[in-house]
Protein backbone atom coordinates (compact mmCIF):
# COMPACT_ATOMS: atom_id res chain seq x y z
CA UNK A 1 0.00 0.00 0.00
CA UNK A 2 1.53 3.56 -0.85
CA UNK A 3 1.53 5.65 2.31
CA UNK A 4 2.44 9.31 2.47
CA UNK A 5 5.97 8.63 2.02
CA UNK A 6 5.89 7.16 -1.30
CA UNK A 7 4.79 8.15 -4.78
CA UNK A 8 2.56 5.97 -7.40
CA UNK A 9 4.67 3.93 -8.94
CA UNK A 10 5.95 5.35 -12.78
CA UNK A 11 5.41 8.83 -11.41
CA UNK A 12 8.59 9.56 -10.05
CA UNK A 13 11.14 12.17 -10.42
CA UNK A 14 11.55 11.90 -14.74
CA UNK A 15 8.04 13.51 -14.65
CA UNK A 16 8.66 16.34 -12.15
CA UNK A 17 11.54 17.90 -14.96
CA UNK A 18 13.49 18.74 -12.55
CA UNK A 19 11.45 20.55 -10.35
CA UNK A 20 12.06 18.45 -6.55
CA UNK A 21 9.53 16.17 -5.85
CA UNK A 22 9.81 15.57 -1.57
CA UNK A 23 6.43 14.86 0.00
CA UNK A 24 8.06 14.74 3.23
CA UNK A 25 10.97 17.21 3.18
CA UNK A 26 11.85 16.72 6.58
CA UNK A 27 10.89 13.02 7.58
CA UNK A 28 11.70 11.55 3.99
CA UNK A 29 15.91 12.29 4.24
CA UNK A 30 16.43 13.44 7.90
CA UNK A 31 17.20 17.40 6.50
CA UNK A 32 16.72 19.66 3.92
CA UNK A 33 18.84 20.54 1.32
CA UNK A 34 21.01 23.63 3.16
CA UNK A 35 19.94 25.89 0.26
CA UNK A 36 16.15 25.46 1.46
CA UNK A 37 15.20 27.14 4.29
CA UNK A 38 12.48 24.88 4.68
CA UNK A 39 9.69 26.01 6.72
CA UNK A 40 8.43 24.01 9.04
CA UNK A 41 5.14 21.40 9.53
CA UNK A 42 5.64 20.59 5.82
CA UNK A 43 2.89 18.12 6.19
CA UNK A 44 0.51 20.11 4.36
CA UNK A 45 0.00 23.27 7.03
CA UNK A 46 -3.21 23.93 8.27
CA UNK A 47 -2.76 27.39 7.70
CA UNK A 48 -6.00 29.71 7.19
CA UNK A 49 -6.27 30.31 3.28
CA UNK A 50 -9.13 32.29 1.82
CA UNK A 51 -11.00 31.37 -1.86
CA UNK A 52 -12.03 33.45 -4.85
CA UNK A 53 -15.22 33.31 -3.49
CA UNK A 54 -14.04 35.30 -0.24
CA UNK A 55 -14.76 32.41 2.18
CA UNK A 56 -11.61 32.00 4.52
CA UNK A 57 -10.84 28.16 5.57
CA UNK A 58 -8.37 25.96 6.85
CA UNK A 59 -6.04 24.60 4.14
CA UNK A 60 -5.81 20.84 5.85
CA UNK A 61 -8.73 20.21 7.94
CA UNK A 62 -11.26 21.76 5.21
CA UNK A 63 -9.84 21.36 1.58
CA UNK A 64 -8.00 18.69 2.20
CA UNK A 65 -9.00 15.88 5.26
CA UNK A 66 -10.05 12.73 3.70
CA UNK A 67 -10.54 14.09 0.53
CA UNK A 68 -9.64 13.22 -3.45
CA UNK A 69 -8.08 16.13 -4.82
CA UNK A 70 -5.22 18.29 -7.33
CA UNK A 71 -3.45 21.15 -6.48
CA UNK A 72 -1.17 23.56 -8.52
CA UNK A 73 0.04 27.30 -8.86
CA UNK A 74 -0.29 29.90 -10.62
CA UNK A 75 -0.82 33.24 -9.91
CA UNK A 76 -3.00 36.12 -12.17
CA UNK A 77 -0.58 38.23 -13.99
CA UNK A 78 1.32 35.62 -15.32
CA UNK A 79 1.99 35.49 -18.97
CA UNK A 80 3.49 32.76 -19.79
CA UNK A 81 2.39 28.63 -18.88
CA UNK A 82 -0.48 29.78 -16.43
CA UNK A 83 -3.36 30.52 -19.00
CA UNK A 84 -2.63 27.47 -21.34
CA UNK A 85 -2.71 25.31 -18.08
CA UNK A 86 -5.68 27.00 -16.47
CA UNK A 87 -7.45 26.34 -19.54
CA UNK A 88 -6.25 22.72 -19.93
CA UNK A 89 -7.17 22.05 -16.20
CA UNK A 90 -10.65 23.36 -17.55
CA UNK A 91 -10.78 20.39 -19.71
CA UNK A 92 -10.09 18.17 -16.60
CA UNK A 93 -12.89 19.90 -14.62
CA UNK A 94 -15.64 19.44 -17.80
CA UNK A 95 -14.09 15.50 -18.03
CA UNK A 96 -14.62 14.99 -13.89
CA UNK A 97 -18.25 16.37 -14.41
CA UNK A 98 -20.10 15.47 -11.07
CA UNK A 99 -17.75 13.83 -9.78
CA UNK A 100 -16.12 17.60 -9.46
CA UNK A 101 -16.92 18.72 -5.38
CA UNK A 102 -18.37 15.61 -4.50
CA UNK A 103 -16.07 13.01 -5.00
CA UNK A 104 -12.54 15.35 -6.50
CA UNK A 105 -11.25 19.23 -5.67
CA UNK A 106 -9.33 21.08 -7.18
CA UNK A 107 -7.22 23.91 -6.14
CA UNK A 108 -5.24 26.60 -7.52
CA UNK A 109 -3.14 28.52 -5.12
CA UNK A 110 -1.51 31.46 -6.00
CA UNK A 111 2.36 32.46 -5.59
CA UNK A 112 1.24 35.91 -5.55
CA UNK A 113 -0.75 36.30 -2.47
CA UNK A 114 0.97 39.94 -1.97
CA UNK A 115 -0.97 40.85 -4.97
CA UNK A 116 -3.82 38.70 -6.13
CA UNK A 117 -6.36 39.14 -3.88
CA UNK A 118 -9.81 37.34 -3.59
CA UNK A 119 -11.33 40.11 -5.93
CA UNK A 120 -8.55 39.46 -8.37
CA UNK A 121 -9.09 35.63 -8.09
CA UNK A 122 -12.87 35.92 -8.93
CA UNK A 123 -12.11 37.86 -11.92
CA UNK A 124 -9.73 35.43 -12.95
CA UNK A 125 -12.23 32.81 -12.92
CA UNK A 126 -14.65 35.04 -14.62
CA UNK A 127 -12.11 35.81 -17.60
CA UNK A 128 -11.68 32.25 -17.53
CA UNK A 129 -15.08 31.06 -17.45
CA UNK A 130 -14.05 28.30 -14.80
CA UNK A 131 -16.89 26.66 -14.05
CA UNK A 132 -18.04 26.56 -10.04
CA UNK A 133 -16.21 23.26 -7.67
CA UNK A 134 -12.70 24.80 -8.36
CA UNK A 135 -10.86 27.07 -5.57
CA UNK A 136 -8.52 29.59 -6.09
CA UNK A 137 -6.75 30.35 -3.21
CA UNK A 138 -4.58 32.83 -1.20
CA UNK A 139 -3.68 34.16 2.11
CA UNK A 140 -0.83 35.83 4.09
CA UNK A 141 2.32 35.59 1.91
CA UNK A 142 4.65 33.38 4.68
CA UNK A 143 1.50 31.04 4.89
CA UNK A 144 1.27 30.12 1.46
CA UNK A 145 5.04 29.89 1.03
CA UNK A 146 4.87 27.07 3.89
CA UNK A 147 2.38 25.95 1.82
CA UNK A 148 4.28 25.65 -1.54
CA UNK A 149 7.00 23.73 0.91
CA UNK A 150 4.53 21.68 1.93
CA UNK A 151 3.03 20.38 -1.46
CA UNK A 152 6.72 19.90 -2.96
CA UNK A 153 6.67 23.09 -5.72
CA UNK A 154 10.24 24.06 -4.67
CA UNK A 155 13.56 24.06 -5.84
CA UNK A 156 16.86 23.21 -3.86
CA UNK A 157 18.45 26.27 -5.64
CA UNK A 158 17.21 29.36 -3.97
CA UNK A 159 18.23 31.31 -7.20
CA UNK A 160 15.69 28.90 -9.19
CA UNK A 161 13.33 28.80 -6.35
CA UNK A 162 12.80 32.42 -6.78
CA UNK A 163 11.55 32.21 -9.97
CA UNK A 164 7.86 31.78 -10.29
CA UNK A 165 7.25 30.23 -13.23
CA UNK A 166 9.74 27.11 -11.40
CA UNK A 167 6.51 26.19 -9.73
CA UNK A 168 3.76 26.69 -12.28
CA UNK A 169 4.26 23.15 -14.38
CA UNK A 170 3.17 20.21 -12.01
CA UNK A 171 -0.39 19.04 -10.41
CA UNK A 172 0.02 17.69 -6.96
CA UNK A 173 -2.81 14.64 -6.85
CA UNK A 174 -4.00 12.79 -3.88
CA UNK A 175 -6.20 11.05 -1.61
CA UNK A 176 -5.75 11.91 1.62
CA UNK A 177 -7.93 9.25 2.67
CA UNK A 178 -5.85 6.43 1.21
CA UNK A 179 -2.44 8.07 2.22
CA UNK A 180 -1.51 7.95 -2.16
CA UNK A 181 -0.36 11.32 -3.56
CA UNK A 182 1.85 11.51 -7.07
CA UNK A 183 2.40 14.54 -9.38
CA UNK A 184 1.46 14.63 -13.05
CA UNK A 185 2.50 17.76 -15.43
CA UNK A 186 -0.09 20.48 -15.74
CA UNK A 187 -0.46 20.28 -19.52
CA UNK A 188 -0.95 16.52 -20.19
CA UNK A 189 -3.73 15.16 -22.08
CA UNK A 190 -6.77 16.32 -20.08
CA UNK A 191 -7.49 12.34 -19.90
CA UNK A 192 -4.06 10.98 -18.69
CA UNK A 193 -4.53 13.57 -15.86
CA UNK A 194 -8.43 11.95 -15.26
CA UNK A 195 -6.49 8.41 -14.97
CA UNK A 196 -3.96 10.12 -12.97
CA UNK A 197 -7.04 10.78 -10.28
CA UNK A 198 -8.41 7.72 -10.53
CA UNK A 199 -5.31 5.82 -9.82
CA UNK A 200 -5.67 7.33 -6.63
CA UNK A 201 -9.51 6.91 -6.56
CA UNK A 202 -9.63 3.40 -4.47
CA UNK A 203 -13.18 3.02 -5.70
CA UNK A 204 -12.35 3.46 -9.18
CA UNK A 205 -12.13 0.25 -11.37
CA UNK A 206 -8.87 0.80 -13.52
CA UNK A 207 -9.29 -0.44 -16.79
CA UNK A 208 -7.38 0.17 -19.92
CA UNK A 209 -7.62 3.69 -21.65
CA UNK A 210 -11.04 4.06 -23.49
CA UNK A 211 -11.29 7.58 -24.11
CA UNK A 212 -13.47 9.96 -22.08
CA UNK A 213 -14.53 6.64 -20.44
CA UNK A 214 -11.63 6.15 -18.56
CA UNK A 215 -12.50 3.72 -15.75
CA UNK A 216 -15.79 2.62 -13.73
CA UNK A 217 -16.71 3.38 -10.47
CA UNK A 218 -17.26 -0.10 -7.77
CA UNK A 219 -20.77 -0.30 -6.85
Amino acid sequence: MNTRRKLLAGMGAVALGGLLWQRFPAEADGEVEDAVQAPEDTYFPNVWVTTHEGERVRFYDDLVRGKIITVNMMYVDCAGACPTMTSNLRKVQDLLGERLGAEVFMYSITLQPEIDRPEHLEEYVRQQRLLPGWKFLTGDPADITRLRYGLGFYDPDPEVDRNLATHTGMLRVGNDRNERWTMAPALADPERIITTINHVDGAMVHTVHRGREGASRVG
